[in-house]
């Protein structure tokens, strides 16, 4: 069971992962042997040859360091550093830059796009970046059926599905043809417009596979990720580190600065703190909001935040009883008091949410009311749905802070107490990171706590990768379907005029807000902390970024 720590116990367990860092017997994947894993860690945590290495401590660890087959924020952090996109966002923003490809077109009725490949260019593995392997991942991608896909192994990418309309031979998947133009030059030819094509070029998910790495490794790529990225895959420690190493060849002349990265993974907020401040790691996310006025002062820590750019939320499973009652979740909806969680555990860096959008995105509908904090209009509610005298729910707590949520098991107990003011008994139960992801995918849950952070800039992602039918025991884990949203969501991704998409978004959400498939409790501003050694660190509102700049003084 997870609890709260002590100050005393965090301190055991930052000092059990510098110890680990030296030995141990978890489980090993990679390219290197157990012993040789041992040593790199050590040598890297003691800096004893002088190399730049930087440790970046998080609450989990990745699911899957094959981009495309995982929406979770922790595996884009990693894969980011290793594998690249054919565009990239500006650092603090999701305006477009160009990436694996210097230069791009777009016809006149936007359905070709033409992007230009940078030349010279090396996968990891020695083999030449072409044309040929933007294709075939993006083919793998779009076909189940490919030798890459994997489907046999149960991968699913899920978010190519959401992004572009489907897979192939989906009634709206909007790729007719991925051509090599030239061994440089590669075109997408669409059988319909997409009003985000550009801007899912930029997404992490999307990013460029070696093919000769596919071929060898087969569906343990996702364990041995192969790019042409500032840093090469060394080893994964699973629910410890991930090891990456310089790129040594990287195409972009001087970078990266940084000798090595080592990801950590550190659950408990305090303890990650306590970490840095004794010098452990250098970089910390899932920084308490509460520690922020403490870090800002300190002189040798370094305070971030990031944009508003996400929202936390407890999600409903409405295709499981008694979760199917739409009186059941309104009266749930009317118990919980988002005000009092912000207000207690955001200091300052949240606000109360009504929508699965924020504020600032294209569509986003202010007139949706929410549901207001109301204990008697609960009680009606509940006794319409027919538990007038109270039931008993599961409710499943995430086991690590995320940016929309800092401190998720408090939050799990003010709902609990919520929920008991209005006579619902909340068992609260608690699976490790990567069990909880699958099981709620898979609907095992009855009540669930999860939230989205913007990875392009672009509403659809929020609610359509949320809440669009098709997408059901996927990222949809509330179950959820309602076929006017889907036409909508399915109408809004084809149509290229800004504004008639805005009113098409407005419209799905005060369908939503009806039908409440889930209850919006948060947006907020994400803030994470350095040593004041750390140089040129930017955090990007998608929460993760390229450290190709960053240097250690």
């Amino acid at each position: 069971m997870r609890v709260r720590w002590t100050l005393l116990l965090a301190l055991l367990f930052s000092l059990s992962f510098i110890l680990a860092a030296c030995g141990g017997e978890n489980e090993q994947s990679g390219t290197e042997s157990s012993d040789a894993q041992e040593e790199e860690g050590s040598e890297a945590s003691e800096d004893s040859g002088g190399d730049k290495t930087l440790i970046f401590a998080r609450g989990g660890d990745s699911e899957s360091l094959d981009p495309g087959s995982t929406s979770d924020g922790e595996s884009s952090r990693v894969t980011q550093q290793v594998l690249e996109t054919l565009l990239t966002f500006e650092a603090e923003s999701f305006e477009l830059e160009p990436g694996l490809a210097h230069d791009w077109e777009v016809s006149d009725d936007g359905l070709t796009y033409t992007f230009y490949l940078e030349e010279g260019v090396k996968f990891h593995d020695g083999t030449d970046f072409n044309a040929e392997a933007v294709k075939i991942n993006f083919d793998r991608f779009a076909d189940p059926e490919h030798e890459y896909a994997f489907a046999d192994h149960e991968y699913v990418y899920f978010m190519y599905g959401t992004m572009f309309g489907g897979h192939k031979g989906d009634d709206g998947h909007v790729v007719d043809e991925v051509k090599v133009v030239d061994e440089h030059t590669v075109q997408f030819n669409l059988n319909k417009p997409l009003g985000f094509f550009l801007q899912n070029m930029g997404m992490s998910y999307f990013a460029i596979t070696s093919p000769a790495a596919l071929e060898e490794y087969g569906p343990e790529i996702n364990e041995n990720p192969v790019g042409t990225g500032p840093f090469k895959f060394v080893s994964w420690t699973k629910n410890e580190s991930i090891v990456l190493e310089k790129n040594e060849e990287y195409w972009k002349e001087g970078l990266p600065k940084l000798d090595k990265v080592i990801f950590e993974v550190i659950p408990d907020n305090a303890a990650r703190l306590i970490a840095l401040r004794s010098g452990d790691i250098d970089i910390m996310d899932g920084l308490n909001p509460d520690d922020a006025a403490g870090v800002e002062s300190d002189d040798d820590l370094i305070l971030y935040s990031r944009a508003e750019n996400n929202f936390g939320y407890i999600g409903f499973n409405v295709q499981k009883e008694p979760l199917d009652n739409e009186f059941l979740r309104q009266a749930i909806s009317h118990a919980i008091d988002r005000e009092a969680i912000v207000d207690a555990l955001y200091a300052g860096y949240g606000t109360v949410a009504k929508n699965p959008l924020p504020p600032s995105y294209l569509g986003y509908n202010d007139d949706v009311e929410g549901y207001q904090y109301d204990v008697e209009k609960a009680k009606e509610l509940l006794a319409e749905a027919g538990y007038a005298d109270g039931l008993e729910i599961d409710l499943w707590t995430m086991p690590v802070a995320r940016p929309y949520m800092p401190d998720p098991e408090t939050t799990a107990e003010i709902v609990q107490n919520n929920l008991a003011e209005i006579g619902i008994t909340v068992n609260i139960v608690r699976e490790e990171w990567a069990p909880y992801l699958e099981k709620t995918m898979n609907g095992e849950h009855q009540i669930y706590m999860l939230g989205w952070s913007g990875t392009n800039g672009d509403p659809d992602y929020f609610i359509s990768s949320l809440l669009h039918g098709d997408l059901i025991g996927d990222s949809n884990r509330e179950y959820y379907q309602n076929e006017e949203v889907d036409k909508l969501l399915n109408d809004a991704k084809v149509e290229i005029d800004q504004d008639k998409r805005a009113e098409m978004y407005k419209e799905a959400q005060a369908i939503i807000a009806e039908d409440v498939p889930m209850v919006p409790l948060v947006h907020s501003t994400p803030v994470m902390a350095s040593s004041s050694n750390v140089k040129d660190y930017v955090p990007h509102p998608s929460t993760s970024e390229s450290l190709e700049n960053v240097d250690l003084e």
